[in-house]
């Protein structure tokens, strides 16, 4: 037994995405905890949240709204990140591997709502 958006590879990878900015948050400093660290951990969880909620119940187009709502979330997730390595919190190899992992999800999920 499963729900739908569980078999979707864009939510599961949304979830990985969410558990490495979590972990890569750890480091941040603690005067950024109610700031940088908490907006860059909302958006990631938001772009799973957003594929699980679209994908119950909901029409087409609704679905397609809610695709919007992570893909903006993840474009959130990397001004977040250019700001994290701009305060140097990350370095620019880590900067660079999770920017290709937010690029790559923001294109998987743009083709999966082109097919909708």
């Amino acid at each position: 037994m499963s729900f739908k958006f569980e078999k979707l590879t864009i939510w599961q990878k949304s979830m990985e995405l969410g558990e490495i900015i979590f972990q890569t948050t750890i480091n941040f400093p603690a005067d950024e905890k109610f700031n940088l660290t908490s907006q860059i951990r909302r958006a990631v969880d938001s772009i799973a949240l957003n594929i699980s909620e679209g994908s119950i119940l909901q029409s087409k187009p609704e679905f397609k709204k809610f695709m919007g709502y992570s893909i903006r979330s993840c474009a959130e997730v990397v001004t977040c990140l250019y700001k994290a390595k701009n305060r140097n919190y990350i370095s620019e190899e880590n900067f660079q591997k999770l920017y290709s992992d937010c690029y790559n999800l923001t294109n998987m999920m743009i083709d999966f709502r082109n097919q909708l």
